[in-house]
């Protein structure tokens, strides 16, 4: 009874043994190639249960990746045109499209794929890089340049039964032997720069005083040639008046400046006069104090003469020194593109005309 017990437990153990290892299990992420004595018989991509013969020493099955891999380069020394160095960094997007083909050139392990994968991009970072200069990893040639990459990189892994889904460059930096002359030169080209803009902000604005500077000149002539000619017909009016005045009556005219030259001579100013009694300065004081009779004789009084009439014109203002406005300031344009254009001349105010006179 022992024996039997024995025998059916080791009969059960050897049929799970056959059953289990006749099954094998393809995951959705996975792909299963089927080998019988080396060769393959079978490739699965579909995810299930699926049946070989028992044990691994006829049948056996390799699982290999069909999920979307990522293979990194990191730090890697690149040169540019023009001899300069780079450091970079990138990766690639691959998938296992030609699971016989993998098995049969990488021997289906990722190890001696990604071995290829990176001296392939390797080498097409380094061609791609060595056409162009360092500026155009940063500009809008950079979509372009992994583009390029990754058509350079398929062919050859498609020998391998890879897919390149991407190719991605991450970084471009200076490699530290050129930064310090790259930062100088950079320095120094933004130094020039701003030398360049303050000079040229420096010429508008000595441009801009010196408009100023004349416009300033012209509006202070034309305001001292308005207030002489003003002044002028001022000074005519008042002379008019007191020529008018003294011809009705010189006498009183007489006796009214004698008493505005005392009242302007004996004020409280400390000035000491030494003068003869019989002088024509006090011919007014009279020796017994009495002023001397009014006249009652007028002569017939001065026709009053019309003020001098300033001259107007249409023609441009005086610039304050005799000579015409005939050719236009230059009009200066500034960073912001706007245009400042200095004024023309300077008009002069409107003359004022003298009051009339009545007879």
């Amino acid at each position: 009874m022992t024996n039997r017990l024995f025998i059916l437990g080791a009969v059960i153990v050897v049929a799970l043994y056959i059953l289990f290892s006749s099954l094998y299990v393809v995951d959705e992420r996975e792909q299963a190639i089927v080998t019988r004595f080396g060769s393959i018989t079978d490739v699965r991509t579909e995810p299930g249960i699926y049946f070989k013969i028992p044990t691994d020493f006829v049948d056996s099955v390799q699982i290999i990746e069909d999920r979307l891999l990522r293979y990194d380069i990191a730090n890697m020394r690149v040169q540019v045109s023009g001899n300069a160095f780079y450091q970079v960094d990138a990766f690639l997007t691959y998938r296992i499209s030609n699971a016989r083909l993998f098995r049969e050139r990488a021997t289906g392990q990722l190890s001696v794929a990604e071995d290829r994968i990176g001296a392939s991009l390797d080498a097409a970072l380094r061609q791609v890089y060595g056409l162009r200069e360092f500026s155009a990893a940063l500009s809008d040639q950079r979509a372009q340049m992994m583009r390029e990459t990754a058509e350079l990189i398929r062919p050859d892994l498609a020998e391998l039964g890879i897919d390149v889904i991407d190719v991605r460059i991450l970084r471009t930096d200076l490699d530290e032997d050129v930064s310090a002359t790259t930062f100088e030169r950079m320095r120094a080209e933004r130094l020039a720069e701003a030398a360049l803009l303050r000079a040229r902000g420096e010429e508008q604005a000595q441009s801009l005083r010196a408009i100023a500077d004349r416009q300033g000149v012209e509006i202070v002539a034309a305001a001292t040639r308005d207030a002489e000619i003003i002044r002028g017909t001022g000074d005519a009016e008042r002379n008019r008046i007191f020529a008018a005045a003294y011809g009705q009556d010189p006498e009183f005219f007489e006796f009214y400046r004698s008493m505005d030259a005392y009242r302007s001579a004996l004020a409280k100013t400390g000035t000491t006069m030494v003068l003869s009694p019989d002088s024509a300065f006090f011919r007014y004081f009279g020796s017994n104090g009495e002023l001397p009779a009014a006249s009652t004789t007028f002569a017939t009084p001065i026709a009053p003469t019309a003020a001098p009439l300033t001259v107007t014109s249409d023609e441009p203002a005086l610039d304050g020194l005799g000579i015409e406005e005939t050719v236009a300031p230059p009009a200066i344009t500034l960073e912001d593109g706007s245009e400042l254009t200095p004024t023309i001349g300077t008009e002069a105010p409107a003359p004022v005309e003298a009051p009339a006179t009545s007879q």
